[in-house]
């Protein structure tokens, strides 16, 4: 099929009827018959991408999924297996299809035709407001004064459509007060796919069987380990709730994936095998695993992982994602995994965050400003003078394991912010840049020579496409890594 001579909308269609053969045939089909269904996805895909660069790659896949008994076979043969029919459709539609092969195309084209980032995902808050008050938390200090209206939150999504963004996430705050209007933004944007990061004490059986309608809400749960270590931060009877919450969307076949903050107190609970072996039994196939970072004035830095817990954090979730593992869970470290995303994605780069205030910040962590969703368009936000900092000054380290320009390289913050003239945004009593760093450098200086060390002990990815400037020389830093002169290409969305 020419894709390229199609409309969105036809083209659309042609995908929404092959999904329904393809999982009519995987659904039916003994392993060897899905693995040549998967194939043929593949052969699928790679002619809607219609160019030769990215052949390899998908040869790469074909043989990968044409072994019925390799581990990622089995763990996606497992998740559709779980998985209302209805839910797996349209996840695969709006984040298959609409995401990550038109998405990424409209994405592309529209960084070069505009000279600035443009995201992969958007991330906002509907409001600060939160049932909780986790220790360390800057959201549960902020109180209920800030939300974004509906209408704010639909502009967010209309116009990132426009640019090719179709997924986004939610965060606060606890989205789940929200949940109406949530609801009605899923609905009128059924083309698009949504994250919910929430503490699981929203969700019941009637909020399940709308999302299982719906198709395009993914719950994200907050989790930490054990009874023990998740309620001594997030408060006693928590973890009863999640457990709830994940049996619930088992049950209506809802896929979902787990957020994890991990710190100096909770690490060897979050990162135990017996751990992901519990995550895997109670249903959730992924998630996200979080550096706790010391934002805001209520912050606890000394929750910060030290140089040896962050080592070993990195050894055991590259451990789990390897064919040495069996677990069928899948995790992702935000601050770990730079290098397979270039660094850090944020400023727009991937990704970026709207608060409840309609602030446009580079990132969750980053509350600094110079544009707002009531006064300014995405893309004029996009090319906003702090967001453009970043997009020139990106990667802001070439060891990918220091990507961070808060956390890791923390004169580079103080910096951008000074020379942009951004205003703090922590809704709870503002925060300079200084003010910040102060609680990282200390740590930034510990971990430097070690994540030197063990970047030049790793392989590295090799990616054919790059969204960032090229490599800096104003920084000594980002000179320091033997074999990365520059001419290296980055693969990221």
């Amino acid at each position: 099929m020419e894709f390229k001579n199609l409309s969105q909308a036809a083209e659309r269609q042609a995908f929404s009827i092959a999904i329904d053969g393809f999982l009519k045939h995987l659904r039916k089909g003994d392993p060897a018959d899905r693995s040549k269904t998967y194939i043929k996805l593949v052969d699928y895909a790679a002619k809607f991408w219609g160019d030769d660069e990215n052949s390899d790659k998908f040869e790469a896949v074909k043989e990968k999924v044409s072994d019925p008994n390799n581990r990622w076979v089995k763990f996606i043969n497992r998740v559709i297996d779980e998985t209302d029919p209805h839910y797996a459709k349209t996840m695969l539609l709006n984040l298959g299809y609409q995401a990550f092969f038109r998405g990424t195309k409209m994405i592309r084209e529209n960084r070069k035709k505009y000279n600035c980032n443009i995201p992969w995902l958007i991330l906002f808050d509907p409001t600060d407001a939160c049932n909780m008050h986790c220790v360390g938390c800057w959201s549960g200090t902020y109180g209920h004064k800030n939300n974004l209206s509906y209408d704010d939150m639909d502009k967010i999504i209309t116009e990132g459509k426009e640019l090719g963004v179709y997924l986004y996430m939610m965060t606060g705050g606890e989205p789940m007060v929200r949940k109406e209007d949530i609801f009605k933004l899923a609905e009128k944007h059924n083309d698009c796919f949504f994250g919910i990061y929430s503490n699981s004490t929203l969700i019941d059986e009637e909020v399940c069987k709308k999302v299982q309608k719906l198709g395009n809400i993914l719950f994200i749960l907050s989790i930490e380990g054990t009874p023990e270590t998740n309620d001594a931060r997030r408060g006693e009877g928590h973890y009863a709730k999640v457990m709830n919450a994940m049996d619930l969307l088992k049950k209506y076949g809802i896929v979902f994936a787990t957020s994890v903050c991990y710190t100096s107190q909770n690490i060897e609970a979050v990162t135990s095998e017996k751990f992901f072996r519990f995550l895997e039994e109670k249903g959730a196939r992924f998630g996200f695993f979080f550096h706790y970072m010391p934002v805001g004035n209520n912050a606890a830095p000394e929750l910060m992982p030290t140089v040896e817990q962050r080592k070993e954090i990195i050894r055991r979730i590259r451990y789990v994602r390897s064919d040495k593992c069996d677990i069928g869970f899948y995790p992702m470290d935000f601050q770990n995994d730079g290098e397979y995303v270039g660094g850090c994605i944020a400023g727009g780069r991937n990704y970026f965050h709207i608060n409840a205030q309609g602030d446009a910040e580079p990132c969750v962590f980053i509350h600094f400003s110079n544009t707002n969703i009531h006064n300014n368009t995405i893309l004029e936000m996009l090319q906003s003078p702090l967001f453009m900092k970043y997009h020139e000054g990106q990667p802001f380290n070439r060891n990918q394991l220091r990507p961070c320009p808060m956390l890791e390289n923390p004169d580079l913050l103080v910096k951008m912010v000074k020379e942009t003239g951004a205003h703090g945004t922590n809704a709870e009593s503002e925060e300079t840049a200084e003010q910040l760093v102060s609680k990282t450098r200390a740590y930034a200086e510990k971990w430097a020579p070690a994540a030197d060390e063990l970047w030049k002990e790793l392989k590295h990815p090799e990616r054919p496409y790059q969204n960032y400037t090229k490599f800096h020389t104003d920084h000594p830093e980002l000179a320091a890594f033997e074999g990365m002169d520059g001419s290296e290409d980055v693969d990221t969305y």
